[in-house]
């Protein structure tokens, strides 16, 4: 897999363990990861900012040693800065998080770094881009959502696609200013038959939830349903 670090593009899938089963979680981020997944996406929802409660710290903590890639985890919380410890040791590689939910962003996503992590800023569909003018310094990733936050399984919002190469010109800009390596991380209704205009409009990593775990293998493995993820997003 590339680094954030890395100028390299590549197309990075990021299977959402929302939609795992949770019996055996274990299992599943082990297959995940044998089939080609570059990152285990990891929803941390609080009741309070979205309403949906699912997983903590103890969770990343268990899984962490079943897998070598990174957990990319996406703090959907409010407020957001006294997790951001709790991931950072439980084994998260990249956290993400709500502008909305932080009093101030420039800290905390420098309180992300200071921790070892990758550190990021989602989008919700109805944020706006500008947030990102001030901090492109300090960010390792963006993520859009596609879909409002808060359960998975939701439809992709087409007006995510305008979005998406708004802040991959963004980013570009950036870069040609000396900048560093941004990904563009999209999340929420990521499906074969639209990982292709996704992709195409700019994103280099997809999270995709119920399109992986609701395809499994005869085995219970995810190997079918990847090669057909990357094999559409190579499409256009």
């Amino acid at each position: 897999m590339t680094s954030p670090t890395s100028s390299t593009p590549m197309l990075r899938l990021a299977p959402s363990i929302l939609s795992a089963d949770f019996a055996r979680l274990g299992e599943e981020v082990r297959a995940i990861e044998a089939a080609g997944a570059d990152l285990v996406h990891f929803d941390v929802m609080d009741n309070h900012y979205v309403p949906n409660l699912t997983i903590g710290p103890l969770v990343c903590e268990a899984i962490r040693p079943h897998v070598q890639i990174p957990i990319d985890v996406h703090l959907m919380v409010e407020p957001v800065d006294a997790l951001i410890p709790l991931f950072a040791r439980a084994g998260a590689n990249i956290i993400t998080f709500h502008p909305e939910a932080s009093r101030h962003v420039d800290r905390t996503l420098s309180l992300i770094r200071e921790h070892g992590c990758k550190a990021g800023l989602v989008l919700n569909p109805a944020t706006s881009v500008e947030w990102l003018d001030h901090v492109m310094d300090k960010l390792d990733m963006v993520l859009l959502m596609s879909v409002n936050p808060g359960f998975g399984g939701q439809k992709f919002i087409p007006a995510t696609l305008g979005k998406l190469r708004t802040v991959r010109q963004r980013i570009a800009a950036h870069q040609a200013r000396g900048g560093q390596p941004i990904w563009l991380e999209v999340d929420g209704g990521v499906k074969t038959d639209n990982i292709a205009e996704i992709v195409q409009a700019g994103a280099d990593t997809c999270v995709a939830g119920s399109a992986v775990f609701g395809a499994p293998d005869a085995d219970g493995g995810y190997h079918g349903v990847m090669r057909e993820l990357r094999r559409q997003a190579a499409s256009l």
